[in-house]
């Protein structure tokens, strides 16, 4: 067996057919395929591709929130002009045109049933199966509140929704996607602990996925992971999945920091350009961060982000490239 594993991040192109005639049988053949798809590149750690959470009338967010916040008791998503008006003058919420809702009385998880979800796509797995949802963070920051104290107490209270149902999560992997911490650094103190209340439900292995966002090819948020070490090093999780492909080099030194018990994923698949890499290059990337970092320091390798803003070709290409790139890595004859 190799000794780092291959994954992707969550999301993957929709098919155009399942766009076209949408039914409950179409997204499960659907899951089959991209499942399948991952499986044939020689993915190890595999994911569902959340075919299921896109909305093509909220795009800008691929289906991250909306699915998993309205579908909460206490979440109003009817607004008026005026709160619309207000949401888009708030900082940091220009990737979106419209709040997803507007919480107006305690949360609970109503109609959500992140289990089915995973029941569902783990049955049609053969390798191991990572489920994928949004964190509280992010959740809190794009909603618009009208009933917790602030934004924090807002994010706990998410925290305790998501944890109730991971709890029920049967993956071999629970990853939470966390996209807009990166640009708000300054924030990790109350992103760890509501984080952390969700980590600690989990009952198989917990990890974290951060990146700088991804929409049209483009980073949303500035920043950088020395920002964050803090945030990371307090986290009750196995392994985190970092966007690196498409930063400076010499930001990788950063890591050096991380708690030896945390496991590194290492990007090495840049989603935001469509050339595809070369076994070489992936083979590269892993050598120059055990070089700096340390041998056995790489756990897991994978693309930046979700693919979903590629093409189909282009992201099958490109898992095809992060195992071949693997096996020169560790000398693995296909």
């Amino acid at each position: 067996m190799p000794r780092i594993k291959t994954t992707v991040v969550g999301s993957y192109p929709i098919p155009d057919w399942l766009v076209a005639a949408p039914s409950e049988q179409a997204l499960i053949d659907a899951t089959r395929v991209v499942i399948a798809t991952q499986e044939d590149a020689r993915v190890d750690l595999v994911c569902d591709g959340e075919l299921y959470r896109f909305d093509i009338n909220h795009p800008e967010t691929n289906g991250m929130i909306e699915y998993f916040v309205r579908p909460m008791d206490g979440v109003r998503y009817r607004m008026s002009f005026d709160e619309v008006i207000s949401y888009r003058a708030q900082a940091g919420m220009g990737f979106r045109t419209r709040p997803p809702g507007v919480v107006e009385g305690p949360l609970s998880s109503g109609t959500l049933d992140l289990p089915l979800a995973c029941q569902r796509a783990a049955g049609l797995a053969r390798h191991p199966f990572k489920f994928t949802l949004t964190g509280p963070h992010m959740l809190a920051k794009t909603l618009i509140n009208r009933h917790y104290a602030d934004t924090p107490a807002l994010a706990d209270a998410i925290a305790d929704v998501l944890a109730e149902q991971v709890s029920h999560i049967e993956a071999d992997v629970v990853q939470i996607d966390e996209a807009n911490l990166p640009g708000h650094p300054e924030e990790w103190q109350w992103a760890a602990a509501a984080l952390n209340r969700v980590l600690d439900a989990v009952k198989t292995t917990p990890a974290l996925h951060l990146c700088f966002g991804n929409y049209g090819g483009q980073s949303v948020q500035k920043g950088g992971w020395d920002s964050l070490i803090n945030y990371l090093n307090a986290l009750h999780v196995d392994h985190i999945v970092m966007e690196c492909a498409h930063r400076p080099a010499e930001e990788l030194a950063v890591f050096k920091e991380l708690r030896p018990e945390i496991g590194l994923g290492l990007g090495v698949i840049d989603i935001k350009q469509t050339a595809v890499e070369s076994a070489s290059s992936v083979a590269q990337a892993i050598e120059r961060a055990e070089r700096l970092l340390g041998a056995g320091r790489v756990t897991y390798i994978h693309p930046d982000c979700g693919f979903w803003m590629l093409k189909r070709s282009i992201a099958d290409a490109k898992m095809r490239a992060l195992a071949a790139g693997r096996d020169l890595y560790e000398g693995i004859r296909s």
